[in-house]
């Protein structure tokens, strides 16, 4: 039973590997595959309180990768919230939508998408988002 469990995480972990999706993956699921693939990660087992301190909620806070992960998901929001804000202006902006406009409230959607939209530009957003997974740093590279 155990030698099957073993050996079932080191060919799943063997596949971040073999398709080069191990650079996307953050420092400790990083360790956590090289140790599932070679039995350590860097000479260390999972018993290493080096290794063991990656996966802290305070370590995890703590950390360059989890902030760039923040920073990351703060970008898609802006995007977001201009593309929103872009849609409002236009659909105002029409004279054919005047009176639509008026019942649906559009002129207060687009208050309040420029107030979300300055929260999301702000620095204390970031804050917002800790204890969130936030998104992989290069994604919005991808994305944009």
């Amino acid at each position: 039973g155990m030698e099957n469990i073993v050996a079932t995480q080191k060919r799943v972990a063997e596949h971040y590997f073999s398709d080069g999706s191990i650079v996307w993956a953050c420092p400790p699921i990083k360790a956590l595959l090289h140790i599932m693939r070679d039995g350590h990660y860097e000479g260390k087992t999972f018993d290493a309180p080096e290794i063991r301190t990656l996966f802290t909620r305070e370590s995890v806070l703590a950390s360059d990768w989890y902030r760039a992960r923040l920073r990351a998901k703060q970008g898609i929001d802006a995007r977001l919230w201009e593309r929103h804000v872009d849609y409002l202006e236009k659909f105002l902006a029409s004279p054919s939508y005047a009176g639509v406009a008026g019942r649906m409230g559009i002129k207060d959607r687009l208050a309040k998408a420029r107030l979300k939209l300055a929260e999301v530009h702000s620095a204390a957003y970031v804050d917002h988002l800790v204890g969130m997974t936030g998104v992989e740093a290069a994604l919005p590279e991808v994305m944009a």
